[in-house]
This record gives structure tokens, sequence and C-alpha cells, in this order.
């Protein structure tokens, strides 16, 4: 089992010593929160909160994801980093493609490509993006970006972006591994069928069991490749116990944080605390699974 160690909406100047305290405890990969724009006015709800609420993004700091990704790689050595998740289909997919590539690049391939559809029409609205047909957007956007990290010329003709023969250069030795997030069934489906991976946002465990049922017969229909990423928000996350249980289930990366992110009250974890934090579940959960 790999562990994430997810930390967000917190001082900016708290990222790369978390990072580098995340290295040297153990874990695998740092996830990273993104966000552009939160408007005044919305009647938007987010699925991801008991009451659809996301008043918790109200003055909260979030550093644009390739960009932290970066800063917090060239200050490591063997941490990876993984946007979870990008809002795929409201940025160019070329753009998208070269940013990826150079963190691939920079990183010595250390950067996975975490990415979702959107839940609020404001993110395609301030962004001159159509909210209409986005699942179509976001399957030819994944395209795009697998295609053109892969190195080479590569063209695309799809319904809603035509390119011509382009390439980017540099582009990583290795694959930048897309993992789709995502509960609904297209999401689903788009993982089997597209990623090299799923992105778990947390819930019921019920849910979750469910959703992984679903996701193994997607696999199945699509033959998707054997090494399929996991990676699941959960409970069990936090004993051995529960980990050898994710395990059985087919989960291979869990993503773990030790704070509850979505309130409309700033963070005020010192770095301190946030370290110890960590550390604590390094000690009594990674260094027992990896024995």
């Amino acid at each position: 089992m790999r562990f994430t160690y997810a930390e967000t909406m917190t001082d900016p100047s708290y990222f790369i010593p978390l990072a580098q305290a995340a290295e040297a405890a153990g874990y695998t990969s740092m996830a990273v929160a993104d966000s552009i724009a939160y408007p005044r006015d919305s009647d938007a709800t987010y699925p991801y909160t008991p009451d659809g609420s996301r008043d918790f993004l109200e003055d909260k700091p979030f550093i644009e994801a390739f960009v932290l990704s970066a800063a917090m790689a060239a200050a490591t050595t063997t941490l990876r980093f993984t946007p979870f998740v990008l809002k795929l289909p409201i940025r160019p997919p070329v753009l998208v493609a070269k940013q990826a590539a150079s963190v691939a690049v920079l990183s010595d391939n250390r950067f996975g490509l975490g990415v979702g559809i959107s839940p609020w029409p404001d993110d395609f609205e301030i962004m001159d993006v159509p909210f209409a047909k986005r699942g179509a957007r976001m399957d030819e956007c994944v395209d795009i970006v697998r295609g053109l990290t892969a190195g080479g010329y590569f063209e695309y003709h799809g319904t809603v972006y035509d390119l011509p023969p382009i390439k980017i250069n540099p582009v990583p030795t290795e694959p930048i591994p897309i993992l789709v997030g995502g509960h609904s069934d297209p999401a689903l489906r788009r993982a089997a069928e597209r990623g090299d991976g799923w992105m778990h946002a947390g819930g019921d465990p019920g849910e979750l069991d469910r959703l992984l049922v679903k996701l193994d017969a997607l696999r199945a229909e699509y033959g998707t490749r054997k090494d399929f990423e996991v990676h699941v928000i959960s409970l069990d996350g936090f004993t051995v116990d529960g980990v050898k249980r994710l395990e059985d289930k087919g989960v291979t990366d869990v993503i773990v944080g030790f704070r509850y992110p979505y309130t409309r009250e700033q963070d005020t974890e010192s770095l301190d605390t946030k370290i110890a934090n960590l550390s604590r579940f390094a000690e009594k959960v990674i260094a027992r699974t990896a024995s």
C-alpha cells in the first residue's frame, strides 16, 4: 500500500516543509488541491459536503496546482505530487499538457495528473468555456494531454477540439499517470476506459464499496491495465488492519489528512502540529504496513 498526505487551504509557507516532512516520514505522495477563483454570487452546490455548501472556500489560500507541485518537487527528491483533482475541462488541454510535462520533467517523473470535471458551472463561466457537453470535452482533454505528453507529433480531430500535428518538448521519460476523479457512473467509466487510475473523494464507507464494485466491473469491460491505481479516502486507512481490508478490495493508495478542511474558519493549526500529526501516522501505520 502507498500513502498520500493531503493538506489544503492552509498557510502557503507550510507546503514545502510539509512536503519535506512527508517524504522523510515515508509517504509516497502528496495531494495538491485545485481552485482558480471563488464567485461572490452563486447558487451552485458542492457534492462532497453534507449540506452542499461551499462557504468553506471563502478567503482560503490556493496556490495554483502546477506551480505548487513544481515548488515542492524542487525541495524534495522522492515524494510524488498529484493534483486532487485538476478541473481539466475548464482549461485548454494543450496548455495543461505543457504544464504537466514540464513538472514531470523537472521532478524526474514524480508527477501524476489527477483530473475531474468541476461540479460548478461558475468555473466554466469564468474561464469562458461552455458548461454543455462537458463530459465530451473532458474525454477529449484526457486524450490530448496523454497524446502530447507521450512525445512526438500528435494530432487530434474530435467533436470539441481539432488539432493539427503538433508536439511539445521536453516530455518526461515515463508516461504521466492520468487519474480520473469522481463518483458518478460517467466518471467511473471514464476512469476505466481512459485513465490509469481512479481517485475517490471520500464519503460513506458503504458507498465506497459500491463504487469499487462498479469500477471493477467497468475495468473488466474495458480490459483496464493491471497496474491501474485506486486512490481512496477511508477511515480504514488509519489502522493497520483497515489498510489490509482496503488492500483486499484492490486499493493501491490511501489518501490521509489530519483535519476536516470543509469549515468556514481559517486553519489555525501550527506547522509543528501538522508535522507531528503526519509523523505520528507514519510511525503507527506506514511503518507497520511496510514491515
